[in-house]
């Protein structure tokens, strides 16, 4: 299957943008405000997390259509196998590294908690997904998405997408009343460790899934040829843009109120009810929904439009997402990822190890590890960048013909 470069292109903005933000330094730093998430409640995570979801069913879509479904689960399973490995990689290493380094246990100890070889339920439990460690927390929801995947994208193939998406909304219903603590709660009593933490995520599985699975039933859909994108972006059907423009602008000025600090307190208390990042609430899902077709349609439909100011905003969003260096990232969007958890694990154990460093310290700091992104992108791809020694020809002889002295006759 040919790769889709402006796909590997966004998959390589979040994957800079999210370790400018998990880069955490005493007192703070002004980079991590140059983001999107300063004008929308749309963050990295959301955007990565639906990224995977519609490759998973555009690929994996194909290969159950070409080889049977057998061969596509197998696939999908295989590669979930591959993320599992490298979530409890990155996490032994950084365990190993705890034990090396001076002072990194009590530095990283808001991050890992009592997390030591010598605690089997602590790593138990991070073994199973139910205790993650700061930023290590993705992966694991995209494995457990991925069990499921082979039959969600199967229903697809076999018309039967509506099914799919009303399970994700009613899941999605579950995460925002707290149903799921029907069987969590009994869980974080049994995996409750010394330090007091029992379960420990970032992200609700039963509230993000609704962003893997509307992506992966989009992505199986188009390898299917069931959707006709050319006719549903394009640029005389302008409803999708004007649609989730205004959805963009309303929520603009609560995003710089709420980013601030001054959304009045009588008020705080009913909008941080549906705002809560971790369920996935219904603002998050509005402006990640709006957001998201309002950028496809520029980039897919954008470029053809009378208007040339919209033409203008098209090229830009383009332009970004055209970056070699960030399609580059984005082609090993996994490596990457696990990759970024080590850098910012670094980042914040110097950091603990020093005084406070200046703005301008912690922005080179930043800008470095950025550089230092792309390492397993480059080390993948090597033999591309820097090419492979030729193998020496080889010489054959061929045989003297034979002398008069060396014929013989029968």
């Amino acid at each position: 299957m040919k790769r889709f470069d402006i796909i590997d292109g966004m998959r390589g903005y979040f994957l800079v943008f999210m370790l400018i933000n998990h880069l955490i330094f005493a007192g703070g730093y002004w980079l991590v405000k140059i983001n999107h998430n300063q004008l929308a409640f749309v963050e990295d995570a959301q955007g990565f997390v639906f990224l995977s979801g519609l490759l998973i069913g555009m690929v994996y879509a194909k290969k159950m259509l070409k080889n049977g479904y057998a061969a596509g689960r197998t696939a999908i399973y295989s590669r979930a196998f591959e993320l599992y490995r490298y979530a409890m990689g990155i996490v032994l290493v950084v365990l190993v590294a705890q034990m090396l380094l001076p002072g990194a246990y009590t530095i990283w100890f808001n991050w890992l908690g009592y997390t030591n070889f010598d605690d089997p339920l602590r790593l138990a439990a991070i073994a199973t997904f139910l205790y993650q460690p700061t930023f290590m927390d993705i992966l694991p929801q995209y494995i457990v998405y991925m069990l499921f995947a082979p039959m969600l994208v199967k229903l697809v193939l076999e018309d039967k997408w509506h099914y799919v998406i009303a399970g994700s909304i009613i899941l999605w219903m579950t995460a925002q009343l707290g149903l799921q603590q029907i069987a969590t709660t009994p869980l974080n009593d049994l995996v409750m460790g010394a330090d007091d933490q029992g379960i420990r995520a970032s992200f609700n599985l039963l509230g993000w899934q609704i962003v893997f699975y509307s992506a992966l039933v989009l992505g199986a859909l188009t390898s299917a040829g069931k959707i006709d994108w050319k006719k549903i972006l394009s640029p005389e059907n302008t409803f999708i843009p004007k649609a989730a423009l205004v959805l963009v602008l309303f929520f603009l000025p609560l995003r710089l109120i709420t980013a601030h600090e001054l959304m009045p307190p009588h008020m705080i208390g009913k909008f941080a009810s549906m705002e809560i990042r971790a369920d996935f609430g219904p603002v998050y899902l509005l402006n990640f929904a709006s957001v998201a077709l309002l950028v496809t349609w520029l980039i897919v439909a954008g470029p053809k439009h009378k208007a040339a100011w919209v033409r203008r905003i098209a090229s830009a969003f383009t332009w970004v997402f055209s970056l070699k260096y960030l399609q580059l990232l984005g082609r090993h969007s996994l490596y990457v990822y696990v990759w970024h958890v080590a850098i910012v694990y670094f980042v914040y154990y110097f950091d603990g190890r020093s005084p406070e460093l200046s703005q301008l310290t912690k922005t080179a700091i930043a800008l470095v590890s950025i550089a230092l992104l792309s390492i397993p992108a480059l080390w993948r791809e090597r033999d591309r960048f820097f090419g492979t020694a030729e193998p020496a020809p080889v010489k054959v002889q061929r045989p003297k013909p034979a002398g008069p002295q060396q014929m013989t006759v029968r």
